[in-house]
């Protein structure tokens, strides 16, 4: 089986992506370290336990804050002849090859965050489920035009043209 040529130029994601990165780490430290933070002083956890889940709340935070844009930055896309080629990922590295003529669905959601950032995530869909792909933290009108393009592209590839 020939390899996989991916060694074209990747298209990135918006930076402000990051920011929504960002602001979903800090969402989940405040809850995290709340929390155990709470139940340490209320007596729920016996307290040498307590303050090690704070520790581990706090450090685990504090590692997410330094993998988050490495995170955004894994993520990639290249519209090539005949498919999409998506990667992702830092240890557990996703590379997926959509053929356009598969493609069924392409959606855009925009959740309130994204939408006040001015980003959408663009969702693929084919008749296999594995293949799925979700472009996350693409801004609006690259969202757009890339949708634009690649239903014109399967419609093409669809019709055998």
């Amino acid at each position: 089986m020939p390899r996989l040529d991916i060694d074209g130029e990747w298209q990135r994601l918006s930076p402000k992506y990051l920011g929504l990165e960002i602001a979903s780490v800090t969402l989940f430290g405040v809850i995290a370290i709340g929390a155990t933070l709470t139940f340490s002083l209320t007596g729920w956890f016996a307290q040498p336990f307590g303050w090690i889940a704070v520790g581990v709340a706090v450090a685990i935070t504090v590692v997410m804050f330094f993998v988050a844009p490495r995170r955004v930055r894994s993520y990639g896309y290249q519209l090539r002849a005949d498919d999409l080629l998506f990667r992702r990922g830092i240890m557990f590295h996703r590379v997926v090859s959509v053929p356009y003529g598969r493609m069924q669905l392409i959606d855009i959601n925009r959740g309130p965050v994204a939408r006040l950032l001015g980003l959408a995530e663009l969702r693929f869909v084919t008749a296999a489920a594995a293949t799925g792909v979700t472009l996350p933290g693409l801004a609006d009108a690259d969202a757009d035009a890339l949708r634009d393009t690649l239903v014109g592209l399967a419609e093409t590839r669809r019709a055998g043209l």
